[in-house]
């Protein structure tokens, strides 16, 4: 779902609440306007926003109140209520109403990827519909039925198309990778969850009342497994996933603000924000990939190595594993450290040389925790540029670089070395500092 690009159904935010609200007012509005007393006498539109209001905000609190969530239902709220009073209802005003109602109650979630992208994707959203093209593209028109859906498909994939682009450097940000045909996907993931799952569970649900729902279940049933299907296809494509390594600050803020300046600008004065998303690219695209990769607990250790990745442990873990491939930016599996030819490993050890910067670096990393003769270990690591280990080394053992041990990871965290420019970047580094932790500033 991730690598298709449909992760966002999972979640229960826009999509969700949106469908939720959109059926309580149409079923309010159709019901009321059958009775000539009622219709006759009050706005129906005021009635049935009240109804969508009061099911949004029921699904919200029964699904847990998530930021997703709350962001869509406030925006939905705001909708409803420029419905009723006969105005605009997609505006970056709605957007920014939304935002300040999430970020008084969270503010720590404007720095988290659920606040990002949700917030991305209704600005991506809302600057495409007010454009002028789209409005006149959309806009009603003598034709046939099938030119009607036709331009309405074609919108939908416009739509997310834009909205890949948007979020495709947030997701990069915080988790190095990303689908790339997810806009193709969701052009039938959307309207199968939309319009064929959400309204055969609640069928569903309301069958189960009297105890008839196992046919709808299995219809259910059958819509998943179809989504699911999609998912499959569309990420076992060739090109399917964009890795990246670990994105700087400055990259992630270059996007930001030319996105910004494309979303809230009109006219050519908003041509100006691909300026700082062409540099950002520039930079992204000139990224160093890290040489060494060092986990927290010195277990997990990744070498780089053209586009394989070399492991010091087959680790069960697939979230250490996978978090190793998305920093290196390698999509095949890792390789076994004792299977690489050019390293020569024991028991306790693995002895490894790689060229980089022109010059040979000798790394020692530890395969367990088996004390070793203090006098070998000292000669050892004497010869050796790096050693990481996942326990405390005695003092006598002096690498020529770097000695990771478990002392210095707990002071540092997980550690990227990159040995052409013998930089280190650690965690500890881009950590804020509090109370309860200080992590130590890279030397």
């Amino acid at each position: 779902m991730r690598d298709a690009g449909l992760t966002h159904l999972l979640s229960i935010s826009g999509l969700h609440v949106s469908a939720v609200i959109a059926a309580a007012y149409l079923v309010t509005l159709k019901l009321l306007a059958l009775f000539p007393a009622v219709a006759l006498r009050v706005r129906l539109p005021i009635l049935a926003a009240g109804a969508g209001a009061l099911a949004g905000v029921g699904y919200t609190l029964l699904t847990g109140a998530e930021v997703p969530t709350v962001r869509s239902c406030v925006a939905a709220m705001l909708v409803l209520i420029a419905l009723a009073m006969g105005r605009d209802a997609l505006s970056l005003r709605m957007v920014a109403m939304a935002a300040i109602f999430v970020m008084l109650l969270w503010p720590e979630s404007v720095v988290g990827p659920s606040f990002q992208m949700s917030f991305s994707a209704v600005i991506a959203i809302v600057a495409l519909s007010s454009s002028g093209p789209v409005r006149a593209f959309l806009a009603a028109r003598e034709e046939t039925w099938l030119r009607h859906v036709g331009r309405r498909v074609i919108m939908l994939f416009i739509t997310g198309l834009v909205i890949e682009i948007a979020l495709m450097p947030i997701v990069l940000f915080h988790f190095h990778r990303a689908g790339v045909y997810g806009a193709f996907a969701n052009v039938i993931a959307i309207p199968l969850v939309t319009f064929i799952s959400m309204p055969l569970i609640a069928f569903a649900l309301f069958l189960d009342l009297i105890g008839l729902g196992a046919p709808a279940w299995w219809l259910v049933e059958r819509s998943l497994e179809l989504l699911l299907a999609i998912a499959h296809w569309t990420s076992s494509q060739p090109g399917s996933v964009k890795l990246m390594p670990q994105m700087g600050r400055l990259t992630i803020a270059l996007f930001v603000i030319g996105a910004l300046w494309l979303a809230l600008w009109n006219g050519r004065a908003r041509l100006l924000g691909f300026a700082p998303v062409a540099a950002a690219s520039i930079m992204l695209m000139v990224t160093p990939i890290p040489d060494v990769l060092i986990g927290r607990d010195g277990r997990h250790v990744g070498v780089t190595m053209d586009d394989t990745l070399l492991s010091l442990r087959n680790s069960r873990s697939s979230y250490a594993r996978d978090n190793l491939l998305e920093l290196a930016s390698v999509s095949a599996d890792p390789i076994p450290m004792a299977e690489w030819p050019g390293a020569r490993c024991s028991t306790e050890f693995c002895l490894l040389q790689i060229e980089r910067g022109g010059r040979d670096w000798t790394i020692l990393m530890a395969r367990n925790r088996e004390l070793i003769e203090e006098r070998a270990l000292a000669a050892a690591c004497a010869r050796a540029d790096i050693v990481v280990a996942d326990r405390y080394l005695p003092w006598s053992c002096k690498p020529k670089w770097l000695k990771a041990d478990r002392g210095f990871l707990q002071e540092h965290g997980g550690l990227a070395l990159d040995l052409s420019s013998e930089r280190i970047t650690s965690v500890a580094s881009s950590q804020g500092q509090h109370g309860w932790w200080r992590g130590k500033a890279d030397d």
